[in-house]
């Protein structure tokens, strides 16, 4: 289980460092030119921000990946991050309209990657979060 989590941790900061890439990818210069000054620089604030605590999460359990395994608050933090991941999956097939991605082949393929690795988080948070659950 340790291993998965540091996997997990790892995943983690490799997705922060990509949000680094995610203005030029998406053309941010060119898509928000058309929005306030205020909102433009709120989502460039917020997603600094969740890129920085997907970062942070994946130091922890690359880090502390015993504690979090074997305390309750270990447990606890897994278990937010276990609803926080479900969140994610659930929004990715919900949140998404399939007009962005059905029928095109690299959508497609980066739906499937994501909602792939939106499932894995989640499982290994979940069981990381109630593994020390005696069995009935």
């Amino acid at each position: 289980m340790e291993t998965l989590l540091k996997i997990a941790g790892g995943i983690l900061v490799g997705l922060a460092v990509l949000h680094a890439f995610f203005p030029t990818y998406f053309k941010w210069k060119d898509e928000l030119r058309t929005i306030t000054p205020l909102t433009r620089q709120i989502h460039y604030i917020h997603t600094f921000f969740i890129a920085l605590t997907v970062l942070l999460n994946g130091l922890l359990y690359l880090t502390c990946t015993t504690e979090l395994l074997t305390t309750p608050l270990g447990h606890r933090i897994s278990l937010g991050f276990f609803i926080f991941w479900g969140c994610r999956l659930i929004l990715q097939f919900f949140g998404y309209s399939t007009s962005l991605w059905r029928g095109k082949p690299f959508e497609t393929s980066m739906h499937i990657l994501f909602s792939v690795l939106w499932l894995f988080l989640t499982a290994v948070f979940g069981f990381a979060a109630f593994s020390h659950l005696p069995a009935e």
